[in-house]
């Protein structure tokens, strides 16, 4: 137990001691006279201003906001309630430093606040560095060079830019704030391109020539296109977030435990990934549905549940925001990333059915509590089972109700109501109908889940890759460029999107967190399929990443690319996916809202159910338990809609993540049992000594199949 505490309080106060260093004393020659206002009740749009007495112009500015510029007086979208600070330093090199809080005047702010150390202390767990915490990397994101961009460049402009004149030659030294060129577009007047750095000058375009065409699809797709020169630095710099800060590329350690989960798993069983593809189908398909197994539902209903869980938001807002990070290269490590992440996806539902618990009633109780508490006890481990178990099932409530409930409820009333904006303001009387459509289906419990996600999945999944094939097809002339976008943006990614190894976290970070492989919730769903044998719903959970990661994240990324939409910043994640498609289909965003909501739907009432088992595993089977969590999970649905809890969302969301933790325990314990039942699935399979389902056993009469 010391050694669990250590491990989660390490990290904490390595980045303390960091940042105590960094500690500048007021000088008391400089003046600083801070303004704060709290503009609305809204939370996280607090806003500070500083006025300087005393000192020698020019200023900089240092927030404690990364956003902030260095020469911005003004700091806005502040947390309400937390402490801020500014540190101004005039041309002298004079410092003076100050603190100050945004007050906090509503409810929600008051709340934000007290939850955002909570976030953060968390978020200093999972997403700890140990590779640059024990030096065995640096961090720091270094270039050598720095592009120069047309002038307040758009991305989604349709007019075509050309090089006018050069007023540096190349290979000349310049100064920051030096005019080197002048650029023109087609319907605007000629503009002057400025250094944006010390060094020596490079030019990309000749004069005369053309920077970016709009019509060009290599223009569209090809990442920086927009640049016209380069400037070279004499030694490499840090890049720096706007407020000076350095930026650092790290390897989150959730990221690590999750690919490394997969990767072990992938091996361990023989690259069940690729070897189980097939039988996955056939089971999703009923092909082996026995109606006599114990159990309430199909492999596909299961499957389908499942399926739901994942594919949501994530796979539209979350992939949106790793591609504008990441860049096209992030695709290709997310797929991989997805392939992995099939086998693990394999070993934790395998043990969700084998280790399931059916009581008089046919009631199901399954999924990680079960397989971390009794399968450790098998193995003379029965406290640490208990305690794993246990954390799971609490991470487990925390994040149904967070990630899995409010944070859906809360991004669906956002998206529809732009697209009815007579909705707006009515978020508590959206939450309430949402809540109704919601309780119908989950007051009558798995059955009805089931029955639900298992006609909404292919539904919402056939109209959401439809659309983007729309897209995809209508851009199909670009095929070429973002396919060598997505290979050269993943082995040879530039700084502009933070180097190689920013390129591939965040293509590996956004399939660990859209798959949920390794979290344990599939295995939840899983527990209640109709079966013999817990190893078939091991297979037919392979497809689960591939539908979710490798097909819908995939057809999100091509989408962006192909319209070029991975090049715009300071656009949400849904914003963003929703001008793709509506660069292409006009009205097609309002399709996509409708698909955001089913999305949101169907991960709603499967997490109700991950919620409801890990609710009752702490506070007893009793169907009155189940009630008080079902009533408790419809109110959140409401608060979601009604109100904004950035941090609290984050919390709920990052609980999601800190379920792997326990449940990737107690598979690597248990990995040796995994591979005995798989061997010997295989032997029955091979031995046609499975149970097959009558109408394929007719089928295949009827068309003489061997």
């Amino acid at each position: 137990m010391r050694t669990l505490w250590l491990f989660i309080f390490i990290p904490f106060l390595l980045t303390s001691v960091c940042n105590g260093q960094d500690l500048i004393e007021p000088d008391p020659n400089l003046k600083l006279l801070v303004e704060v206002s709290n503009p609305s009740k809204e939370i996280n749009n607090g806003v500070a201003k500083v006025r300087v007495k005393g000192g020698k112009a020019p200023f900089i500015y240092k927030w404690s906001n990364q956003a902030t510029a260095l020469d911005a007086k003004k700091s806005v979208n502040l947390i309400e309630g937390m402490e801020h600070s500014i540190t101004v330093t005039d041309a002298n090199g004079t410092t003076a430093s100050k603190t100050f809080i945004i007050p906090s005047e509503s409810i929600p702010e008051i709340f934000n606040s007290n939850v955002q150390p909570a976030v953060d202390f968390l978020g200093n767990v999972l997403f700890w560095d140990p590779f640059s915490t024990f030096g065995i990397y640096d961090p720091v994101v270094y270039t050598d060079n720095k592009q120069v961009p047309i002038p307040n460049w758009d991305a989604t402009t349709n007019e075509k830019y050309v090089l006018k004149e050069w007023v540096v030659p190349e290979h000349e030294r310049v100064e920051e704030g030096q005019k080197i060129a002048i650029v023109k577009s087609t319907n605007g007047k000629p503009k002057a391109v400025f250094a944006s750095a010390n060094g020596t000058l490079k030019h990309l375009v000749a004069e005369g020539g053309v920077i970016f065409n709009p019509e060009n699809t290599t223009d569209v797709i090809e990442q920086g296109a927009h640049f016209l020169a380069q400037i070279d630095f004499d030694s490499p710099q840090p890049l720096l977030y706007p407020n000076g800060d350095i930026k650092t590329n790290t390897i989150p350690f959730i990221v690590i435990w999750l690919i490394l989960g997969s990767i072990f798993f992938t091996f361990r069983l023989g690259f069940v990934n690729i070897r189980g593809i097939r039988h996955s189908i056939d089971l999703a398909r009923g092909k082996f549905d026995d109606p006599n197994a114990p159990g309430t539902i199909t492999h596909f209903q299961a499957m389908a549940t499942a399926v739901s869980a994942t594919v949501g938001l994530g796979n539209i807002a979350g992939v949106a925001v790793a591609i504008s990070l990441g860049g096209a290269g992030a695709t290709f490590w997310m797929f991989m990333a997805g392939f992995f992440a099939m086998s693990l996806k394999f070993a934790e539902c395998t043990l969700g059915v084998k280790y399931r618990f059916i009581n008089k009633e046919g009631r199901i109780f399954g999924g990680p509590m079960n397989y971390l508490r009794y399968g450790l006890e098998k193995r003379n481990m029965k406290g640490l089972g208990k305690f794993l178990a246990a954390l799971f099932a609490v991470l487990g409530v925390g994040a149904s109700l967070g990630g899995g409930n409010m944070l859906q409820s809360n991004q669906a009333f956002k998206i529809v109501a732009e697209q009815l904006p007579l909705l707006e303001g009515q978020g508590f009387w959206f939450g309430i109908i949402f809540a109704i459509l919601i309780g119908a289906v989950i007051i009558g419990g798995i059955n009805s889940i089931a029955r639900v996600t298992g006609k909404v999945v292919p539904f919402m999944a056939v109209v959401y890759v439809l659309g983007c094939l729309v897209v995809i097809g209508t851009n199909i002339e670009n095929i070429g460029g973002a396919f060598a976008a997505i290979f050269n943006g993943a082995f040879s990614a530039d700084a502009l999107k933070g180097g190689f190894i920013g390129v591939l976290i965040i293509g590996l970070q956004r399939a660990a967190f859209s798959s949920e492989a390794g979290v344990g919730s599939a295995a939840i769903a899983h527990s209640a399929s109709k079966t013999n044998n817990p190893i078939a719903d091991g297979f037919t959970s392979l497809v689960e990443p591939l539908i979710d990661t490798m097909l819908v994240c995939t057809m999100t990324a091509l989408v962006l690319i192909f319209t070029g939409m991975h090049e715009v910043g300071g656009l949400g994640g849904v914003e963003l996916t929703s001008d793709a498609f509506g660069s292409v289909i006009s009205w097609f965003p309002a399709v996509l809202a409708f698909a955001v909501l089913l999305f949101a739907f169907s991960t709603m009432v499967s997490w109700s159910y991950y919620g409801m088992r890990s609710w009752t595993y702490l506070f007893g089977r009793s169907k009155q338990s189940e009630m008080v969590y079902k009533v408790l999970f419809l109110a959140f649905v409401v608060l979601g809609a009604s109100v904004s809890l950035g941090a609290v969302l984050s919390f709920s969301d990052m609980m999601i993540l800190a379920m792997s933790f326990p449940n990737i325990i107690g598979l690597y314990i248990m990995s040796p049992e995994i591979r005995a039942d798989m061997i010997a699935y295989w032997e029955m399979l091979k031995n046609s000594q499975l149970y097959i389902n009558p109408k394929f056993r007719e089928a295949k009469a009827e068309t003489g199949a061997d």
